[in-house]
Formats: structure tokens, C-alpha cells, sequence
């Protein structure tokens, strides 16, 4: 049986990063994938350009989040900022652009290449990566935890599940990370679907089905008094309405518990829709999991669990979420840096190197090669 000092169960942003972290800072690692390639739900991410991050201060990202979100993400966005995350990626060998809205992307404008970045990474600082490795049991023993997948078992010291939600299941989040953390004595707050479009009347979107407006105000209204708003594209789809606006208001509603709810959609030109929405579509399609491992029983300032010492948690798997454009990508990276951090103290590593940008005599990323190398 093989032994390390930290297994990361989860192959997506927040355990990918993770394992970057682990090989920073010199920690023997091994990351646990379910599915037969890493990333899946990474390389859907900004409609497959991935949408890394927003380009704003901490401080406005945290308010952005909400509470009780922001104050818990509050250590772990302030150790790894937007700023500091566009820096890590340009030291690795992937420049970022900030565009429409402050939304950081690849400068490729390609998910596949910040995928690309990840593996690398990983492979270049001797972290082991096993796909196609689903966990049949997750143990709390003397020295520390061992886990036992199909194929084999492997014993740590540390224990970082970063599963992601219960959103896009194909992807490989099916909750299972939520269901070992219950089992080493973890609540779970109930499951609802964030950033995802709403059900209507028909008569809302009878003859306008595919129209797309491109800024609209959307405030959110409950028993009639107005709880927040929203701005962004709003979309007429045939099943419903959806766009930013619409699915960034969805993640208010199922946050806030709201139970009577309609939607003030203001236009451009002044005109005024009020929409009741039916209902949200189902959460196998929303973009973000609302709920997860309860946060009070986690430390924000190291992300280790409150139940069982040695366990952390990074990402989705978490009861947060965040609006659309890079935040939730954003807390998926700075939670895993966060917890990493924490267990390389505890392993008696130095903090994270210096970053250092790739010389400029480099020549440019070209599109469509593989990231770090020159054609």
C-alpha cells in the first residue's frame, strides 16, 4: 500500500490547482479522478474559452459573492486575489486578457489550453494524476486517512476533497465528495441550482422565442419589495427565459430562499416587464450547485474541517457560490491554494516561490498549440 503526504480527491479547478499547489511547495501528492480525463467541467467553462476570473479588487469580488458566502471566502480570496491568479497563470506560461464586463480570459481564448497548463504542471513538480479512479471507501485511520478506489489503496497523512457540486453530472460531480464528508460527520445544506434559467407562463415568451437583449436591469422582488438586482443579457429561450441577468438572479432566489418571488426585467428603453417565474430548471443544468458542505463546520482561514482534523475542502463541494463571470472559478482556485497552504505549514514546507513571468524573448503562445511550447 502507497503513502503520501496529501491525496486531493477531484480532477477539476479547484483539485487541479491544488495539485499545483502541493508540487509548489515540494509536498508528495496525488490527485484522484473519477472520470477518464481531468478537467471536464473546466473545459465548459465561459462557453469553452473559460472565464478564469473578474479583473475587480477583493474587496468588491467579496461583495459580490454575499453573505454568508463572502465573509467565509474572505481569507482565501484575499491569499490568492484575481490580480495574483492572473499572475500565476502569466508566470506559467499563459497570458490572460481582461474583456467585456472585466472578465478575464485565456488570451487563446481556449479552455483546453488552461487544461493543458494544469497537466503540465502537475507532471513537471512529480504530482501524480489517477483517472479513471472512483473511491470505493474514505477512512479515518491512526496515521492519518486511507482510501480504497477500484484498483488500489493509498494512505495520507491529508485529505483534500474538492468534487465540485451536484451540477452537470457527465462531468463527474455527482456529489460523492459531499457523501464522504457526511460520513466523517459533516452536514449537508440541501442541494438547489444556481446560475441556471427559469420556467415561465407561455404567454411570457410566445412569439419571441430567440430574442436576445444585451443589457437589461433586473430587479428581484419578494412579496412585492425589492431583496436585489441584477444586470446582463437577458435570452427568450423556448423552454423559458434565461441569459446572465436571468441566471445570476436565479442564484439570489435559491440562496435567499425566496418562496414568492417575480422578477422586474427593465430595458434600455425604458420599457418594463414584471415575470413570475414558474420554477428554475433543474439543477443537472445549472452552473452552479447552491449548498453543499455547511461552512460553519469548516475553517475559513485554512479550509480544514471542523469534524475530522487532516480533512479539507476546496471548491463547489462547499455551500458557495458565486455570480457568473470567473467567480466561482476564482473561489474554486483560492480555496485550494488556501487549504494547500495549511497543510504544507503542517508538513513544514516554506510558503508558495515567487512567481517569476516567462523571459520576453519568448515568443508569443501561438493558438492552437499546446500550452508552453514553441512552434
Amino acid at each position: 500500500m502507497g503513502k503520501t503526504d496529501l491525496i486531493i480527491v477531484g480532477g477539476g479547478a479547484a483539485g487541479l490547482m491544488a495539485g499545483c499547489a502541493a508540487g509548489e511547495l515540494g509536498l508528495r501528492a496525488l490527485v484522484l479522478e473519477r472520470k477518464h480525463k481531468p478537467g471536464r467541467k473546466l473545459l465548459m467553462c465561459g462557453n469553452s474559452r473559460c472565464n478564469l476570473t473578474t479583473n475587480i479588487a477583493e474587496d468588491r469580488m467579496l461583495q459580490m459573492f454575499g453573505e454568508p458566502v463572502g465573509a467565509f471566502l474572505e481569507p482565501a480570496i484575499r491569499a490568492f486575489t484575481p490580480s495574483m491568479l492572473q499572475r500565476w497563470f502569466a508566470a506559467n506560461g499563459l497570458k490572460t486578457v481582461v474583456k467585456t464586463g472585466n472578465k478575464v480570459y485565456p488570451h487563446t481564448d481556449r479552455a483546453a489550453d488552461v487544461l493543458n497548463l494544469f497537466t503540465d504542471q502537475l507532471r513537471d513538480k512529480n504530482v501524480s494524476l489517477a483517472c479513471s479512479s472512483t473511491i470505493q471507501a474514505l477512512e479515518k485511520v491512526k496515521s492519518g486517512f486511507r482510501i480504497t478506489t477500484d484498483n488500489f489503496e493509498v494512505e495520507s497523512s491529508y485529505v483534500l476533497i474538492a468534487t465540485g457540486g451536484v451540477s452537470y453530472p457527465k462531468t463527474g460531480s455527482v456529489g460523492d465528495g459531499q457523501e464522504w464528508a457526511k460520513r466523517l460527520g459533516h452536514s449537508i445544506a440541501t442541494y438547489r441550482p444556481g446560475l441556471v434559467g427559469f420556467e415561465v407562463e407561455p404567454q411570457v415568451i410566445k412569439g419571441r422565442v430567440g430574442k436576445i437583449y444585451d443589457k437589461v436591469l433586473v430587479d428581484i422582488l419578494e412579496d412585492g419589495t425589492k431583496v436585489a438586482e441584477t444586470r446582463g443579457v437577458y435570452e427568450i429561450e423556448k423552454w423559458g427565459i434565461g441569459g446572465t441577468a436571468i441566471t445570476d438572479a436565479s442564484r439570489v432566489v435559491a440562496r435567499q430562499g425566496l418562496k414568492d418571488c417575480s422578477l422586474l426585467i427593465k430595458f434600455e428603453n425604458g420599457q418594463i416587464e414584471e415575470i413570475r417565474p414558474l420554477r428554475p430548471r433543474s439543477i443537472k443544468e445549472a452552473m452552479v450547485t447552491v449548498g453543499g458542505v455547511a461552512l460553519d463546520e469548516v475553517d475559513p482561514r485554512t479550509m480544514e474541517s471542523k469534524k475530522c482534523p487532516g480533512l479539507y475542502f476546496a471548491g463547489e463541494v462547499l455551500d458557495i457560490d458565486g455570480p457568473t463571470g470567473g467567480y466561482n472559478l476564482q473561489a474554486a482556485f483560492s480555496t485550494a491554494r488556501l487549504a494547500v497552504a495549511a497543510i504544507g505549514r503542517r508538513c513544514g514546507k516554506a510558503g508558495f516561490p515567487a512567481w517569476e513571468p516567462p523571459p520576453k524573448k519568448d515568443r508569443p503562445f501561438k493558438h492552437g498549440s499546446r500550452h508552453g511550447s514553441r512552434k
